[in-house]
């Protein structure tokens, strides 16, 4: 499995896929980069999700988070891709990606997207 940055995501088997149960995931290390201004940007992203057939891989998770590093993006622009991303690779019963923001120019951001 690579160690860098990357877009893929790696869907494994729901090892429970008769029951609903719910999994969070969370990490201080989202970073992507403002397009107004090229200054970083960094979020608190926790992932909540009831699995559908398959469940995520954690190494390609972090390494998917990792890949918004460089990238310009807006706040709401990030946190749906990563929904949208999440959704299509795993087909979830429900998922919500929660990021909370760093303060920037005195304003704290949470942006929250959820499926269906």
């Amino acid at each position: 499995m690579p160690s860098r940055p990357s877009k893929e995501l790696v869907a494994l088997d729901n090892p429970h896929p008769g029951r609903d149960y719910e999994i969070r995931c969370e990490t201080p290390e989202l970073t992507c980069v403002c397009p107004m201004t090229g200054q970083p940007d960094y979020a608190t992203v926790t992932i909540s999700y009831v699995p559908g057939p398959s469940i995520v891989e954690l190494k390609s998770l972090k390494l998917y988070l990792w890949s918004y590093r460089d990238e310009g993006a807006f706040h709401e622009d990030v946190t749906n891709r990563i929904l949208d991303d999440l959704v299509a690779a795993i087909s979830p019963r429900r998922m919500t990606v929660r990021t909370d923001w760093l303060v920037r120019g005195g304003i704290h951001s949470v942006v929250e997207a959820s499926h269906p």
